[in-house]
Parts: structure tokens; C-alpha cells; sequence
């Protein structure tokens, strides 16, 4: 299928970050604390704040610095930060007002349907600092949209996206002192959203929690920009047909750590991973989607169910096609890597990373590596539109205050 370029969607809505600075200067006198009894009275999902944080962090708008981190060696690790939001639901209901709390611990009740059932999702965007400081967020719209469809099907109530955007820039806003210099890095912001009320049988929970926290970050690979060497996993599967793998469900990624340690054991970057019915056609890697350029087709496996359609990936289709490619979904077996150009990934943490060599079955393929790749060249494309040296279009960017 040839995809066709079109604008993608956007929702560019006002909202007033008064509230929200307002709210900073309450917190910065204490903790929030706050309660929710499920509807037969047994167990709660309590927000306090965690006994290990020393001297909080007393916000101030004059004070947005953080000169004891070390912006050139970020690396992918969390760092606590000073902020956190949450907004909570009973069942049948809808999400209303959330609110800031110091970034701490959480209390759930140990019959959580989370807990339990793994009745979780997450989803992953970030935050930018540009060179005249001003903060921005790269299509958090689409991460709203992606954790509605994911919440449907694990049987879950879901924030509005208005709701979904304005806790992420809340977010952004309240660690902003968090956020790296230009060119540093992001700040990484992970939204989750949870079965926190009480069941013991199988079920949907009685109460949800949506939840916000960030981290700065910087490459997620520690080899920073050098190529991945991935190994085909032919043995254990991600997904398989009519599971989760569409969604960003918690479930689907404890189950890659048996294969993922193996193959970072042996020195590989990550696992991709093959189709579970013919073990033959590609899906993709533990955390990121897989493309692969033969000439002017650039192709990536369908998303049909099996494979989470990432906003990184989007938005390189689209931008491939205004760089005259012809971009397919389809299947792709993975003797067409043996052939292919390039190979790279794409996702919000990975960014794009070129792909040095492939092992599957004891062969080992090598690709060429240069400055001159097209993945390289998409991505700066895409860093540029990020960056805002050159015009966003589509509307991807939404500015934080």
C-alpha cells in the first residue's frame, strides 16, 4: 500500500498556564495529598509525597537553572524531577480536573487491576527547549489519540485530548528547569494511565489513574549516533495476531526482556523481531519501528494490528514523501533486509538510528555507513522542523508558554 501524503491531525488549542504557575507557588509550601475510595469501599489510590526527596525544589520563575547536570552526558536514565500530575476516575465516569503533586512516590491497593491484571498503558513524548528558550512539544495530539485507541481496548476510561495535551505541557511547564539547553536533549514525559481500584476477579478496575512525570534525557542507545547492530529473534515473539501489539499496553514489554538481555549479552543493540504465525516477515524492534530503503521505496511493515504505529514513524513517512520517496506498508520479509540499501529505526526515544548489521541465523549482514544516509537525512529534517529553523506546515509543533 502506497501510503499518500496528507496532512496529518492537529489540534492547536489555547490554554491559560496562569493556573498552572499559580498552582507551583502553592506547592512550593508543602505536599498535595488526595484520596480515592473505590465504590465498595475497599482499597484507595493515595498520591503522596516520597520520604526520599531532600529539600524540595521551591519553584520560582526567575530561578529556571540546573547547573549541577552534565547536559553532554545525559544518557537515557531516569532523573527524578520536581513535578508530577495526576487526574483520577471511577468506573463509567469521566476524567475531570487533575492536579500537580511533587514527583513521589504512589500507594495503590495490592488488589490494583493493574497490579493484577496488567490492566496499563504508557505513552512517551517530550519536551523542547529552542535556542531563544522558549519550550515546545513535537504532535502530542497524536499521543493522546494513541492512548484513546489503547484504552478501548484494554477497557478503560481515557483523558480527553485537550485534557491529555494540557497535563503534558503542565508538566513541561513545572520542570522546565529540567528541560536541556538546545541541542542538549529532551525532556522525556511519560504519561501512564491505570486500573488503580480494587478487583479480584477478572475485570475492568473499579477507579483510574492518569498520571504524568518527566525526565531529561539525552541518546537512548549508549552508543549515542553510532549504528545498531540488531539480532532477529525467531524464537520468542513480541505479539501476535489479535493481542495488544497496537497498543502501547504495559503487557507487551516486560515479555521482550528475556530475548533483549540475551542478545545485549552477546554484544547486539536490540532485538527485532519476526511475525509469530510464519516467522519469516518483519515487525519490529523491542521499542522501535524498523524501515528499510531499496532505492527511492522506502518501506515499513504494515501496521496491522501486530505493531504500534509510533509518531516518529508518521512523521518520517511524511516527511519521506515530501523528499520525493515512494513510501509503502506492507509485509516485508526479512530477506529483504539481506538486499536493502538502509535499514533504521524510528521512536520517540530513539529518535532515527541508523542500522550497522543484522544477524539472523548465524549470517550477519553489514551495511554502508556515511553521513550522507537518507535515515540522516529525514531525521535532520525532522530535528529542523523540531528546532523551528525551518517552517512547520503540518502543525506539528505545540508551544508550551
Amino acid at each position: 500500500m502506497v501510503k499518500q501524503n496528507r496532512r496529518p491531525f492537529c489540534l492547536q488549542k489555547k490554554k491559560n498556564m496562569i493556573k498552572t504557575r499559580l498552582l507551583l507557588r502553592i506547592l512550593a509550601r508543602g505536599p498535595l495529598i488526595s484520596s480515592c475510595s473505590s465504590k465498595n469501599g475497599s482499597g484507595y489510590v493515595a498520591i503522596r509525597s516520597a520520604s526520599s526527596l531532600k529539600e524540595p525544589y521551591e519553584s520560582s520563575e526567575d530561578d529556571e537553572s540546573n547547573n549541577n547536570i552534565d547536559w553532554n552526558n545525559l544518557g537515557f536514565g531516569l532523573m527524578q524531577t520536581d513535578y508530577m500530575y495526576t487526574m483520577k476516575c471511577g468506573e463509567d465516569e469521566q476524567f475531570k480536573q487533575g492536579q500537580l503533586t511533587r514527583y513521589g512516590n504512589i500507594e495503590l491497593s495490592p488488589s490494583a487491576g493493574v497490579l493484577n491484571y496488567g490492566q496499563g498503558l504508557f505513552e512517551g513524548t517530550k519536551a523542547y527547549r529552542r535556542e531563544d528558550g522558549r519550550l515546545f512539544l513535537f504532535r502530542p495530539q497524536q499521543n493522546a489519540i494513541r492512548m484513546q485507541i489503547g484504552a478501548e481496548r484494554m477497557c478503560m476510561p481515557s483523558p480527553s485530548i485537550e485534557q491529555f495535551v494540557d497535563a503534558v505541557k503542565q508538566i513541561a511547564l513545572a520542570n522546565k528547569r529540567w528541560i536541556p539547553p538546545s541541542g542538549k536533549g529532551s525532556l522525556y514525559i511519560r504519561p501512564l494511565l491505570m486500573g488503580s481500584g480494587s478487583i479480584l476477579g477478572l475485570a475492568p478496575a473499579s477507579e483510574y489513574t492518569f498520571l504524568v512525570y518527566a525526565s531529561p534525557v539525552g541518546n537512548y542507545y549508549k552508543g549515542g549516533t553510532a549504528s545498531l547492530n540488531l539480532y532477529v529473534e525467531d524464537e520468542y515473539h513480541r505479539t501476535m495476531l489479535g493481542g495488544a501489539g497496537g497498543v502501547k499496553s504495559i503487557t507487551n514489554y516486560a515479555p521482550v526482556l528475556k530475548a533483549m538481555c540475551k542478545a545485549k549479552d552477546r554484544g547486539f543493540s536490540d532485538v527485532l523481531y519476526l511475525d509469530s504465525v510464519n516467522k519469516r516477515n518483519v515487525e519490529e524492534a523491542s521499542c522501535s519501528n524498523v524501515f528499510i530503503l531499496k532505492g527511492n521505496v522506502l518501506s515499513t511493515p504494515v501496521t496491522n494490528g501486530n505493531i504500534l504505529e509510533g509518531i516518529t514513524r508518521k512523521s518520517i513517512m511524511d516527511i519521506a514523501c515530501d523528499f520525493g520517496y515512494r513510501v509503502e506498508e506492507r509485509c516485508i520479509p526479512i530477506e529483504e533486509l539481506i538486499d536493502a540499501d538502509e535499514v533504521f529505526c524510528t521512536g520517540t526515544a530513539v529518535g532515527v538510528a541508523p542500522v550497522g548489521t543484522i544477524s539472523y541465523r548465524g549470517k550477519r549482514t553489514e551495511y554502508k555507513m556515511s553521513t550522507e544516509l537518507a535515515c540522516l537525512k529525514l531525521y535532520s529534517r525532522l530535528v529542523e522542523i523540531q528546532k523551528g529553523t525551518i517552517e512547520d506546515k503540518r502543525g506539528w509543533i505545540v508551544q508550551v508558554d
